[in-house]
Formats: structure tokens, C-alpha cells, sequence
């Protein structure tokens, strides 16, 4: 398996040395920026599969950053790795529902921020790899285009099936309609915020068997996500 490609966004040079070396130490294919506009080209020009992005950086700031990748159908799926400073409770939520998959404040040790990124590529590496995704009791085979829950086969149609598999590649993230609406419509889509809730009863009836509980959890006033257990 090809070595996982991250995008680490810092503009404390002392800090991007130390975590470029760790993360190479470790088998990452690592490129590093201090800008954020620099951040956004790069990620556009070879998508990564996980970004680590701190918040105060020089040109567009890290949470404008997060705001537009996630804005992009083609960046929509990464997961980010906040880093910043700001420890204030507002801000870590303001960060989260920007669309950031994790939130470190500094000081930090590397150790901890090494382990949360071996957990988000433990968890996303089966769908980059085409493999097997399973989540819970569910099993999604992105090959064959197959959906099993507790052995049983599962009719998804086409928009059902992607919204499952969106869900499915981040378990537990809150999404609201509008980021599913970019993540499996895609950016520019006209189809109305509505129609997502549409799905989401279809995708529900879909998944349904016998003994076994609704797995997507509805946030009021924020969204929805696929519970993890």
C-alpha cells in the first residue's frame, strides 16, 4: 500500500520541522506550508489524504481554509486536524462545525497528535484502498457496490448508496445538510436542501433489519451522522 499523503498547514517553523520529520519517521508522504492560500493549491493540486491545519496562519486563515475545502467536492472528504492555539470552548465548536474532523490546542505533544492521526487513517484507509468499509454492524463493499447488515443484503439505490458510503468514511462526524448536499450531490449542485432529508428517510428504510436499531442520528439544528456503534 502506497504511503498516506499529508498536508501539514503550520506557520511556526520550528513546530512544521519537528512534525514533518515525525511524520516521515512514520512512513507519511509529507508536504508542509506556512500559507493558506499556498494550502488550498496544493490541496487542489494533489488532494492528501489527511490534513493538519493550523488555525492562525499567514494569507487565508486555517478556519477559512477548512471552510473551503469542505466547500470542494474533490476536498470534501479529507479529514482535517485543527491546530491552534485558542483553548476557549466557542472555538473548538466554532472549528468543529467548520468542518474540522479533530481539534489540538498548543502546547500538544507530537506523541498525541501522531496517535490521532493513526486513528483517522486506520479508519479511512479500507476506502482508499477499495477495500471493505464496516462500521457498527454494517459492511459496504466499494468494489462491488454491496451493502450487508448482520448478513443480510441490503437495496440501496444509486444516491442511497453514496450518501451510506459519505457517512460511512467519516462514522460519527455530525454533517449538515448543506456539507452532504457538496459531499454527495456535489459542489454546484442544484438540488434543494430538502431533498437531502428525502434521502436520508429512504437511506433509513433501506438499512433497516430485523433487531437491529436506526445506526443515522438525527442533530437538531445541525445535521446528521452515522452512529459508530
Amino acid at each position: 500500500m502506497s504511503a498516506a499523503k499529508l498536508l501539514l498547514v503550520e506557520d511556526d517553523p520550528a513546530l512544521c520541522e519537528l512534525l514533518e520529520y515525525r511524520f516521515q519517521n512514520e512512513g507519511y508522504d509529507v508536504r508542509s506550508t506556512s500559507d493558506g492560500d499556498e494550502a488550498l493549491v496544493l490541496a487542489s493540486e494533489d488532494v492528501p489524504d489527511l490534513i493538519i491545519l493550523d488555525w492562525m496562519i499567514e494569507g487565508t486563515s486555517g478556519i477559512e481554509v477548512c471552510r473551503r475545502l469542505r466547500r470542494d467536492k474533490e476536498t470534501a472528504h479529507v479529514p482535517i486536524i485543527m491546530l491552534t492555539a485558542r483553548e476557549a470552548e466557542d472555538d473548538r465548536v466554532r472549528g468543529l462545525e467548520t468542518g474540522a474532523d479533530d481539534y489540538l490546542t498548543k502546547p500538544f505533544s507530537p506523541r498525541e497528535l501522531l496517535a490521532r492521526v493513526a486513528a483517522v487513517m486506520r479508519r479511512i484507509r479500507p476506502a482508499l484502498a477499495g477495500e471493505t468499509i464496516e462500521v457498527g454492524d454494517i459492511k459496504l463493499d466499494p468494489v462491488a457496490h454491496k451493502v450487508q447488515r448482520r448478513g443480510n443484503s441490503l437495496q440501496l439505490g444509486p444516491t442511497e448508496y453514496r450518501l451510506l458510503k459519505f457517512f460511512m468514511e467519516s462514522p460519527g462526524r455530525v454533517f449538515s445538510r448543506g456539507q452532504l448536499l457538496d459531499g454527495v450531490w456535489g459542489t454546484g449542485s442544484d438540488i434543494e436542501l430538502r431533498t437531502v432529508d428525502v434521502h436520508i428517510r429512504r437511506l433509513r428504510k433501506a438499512i433497516v433489519v430485523d433487531g437491529a436499531k436506526d445506526p443515522i442520528r438525527t442533530v437538531r439544528s445541525a445535521g446528521y451522522a452515522l452512529e459508530v456503534a
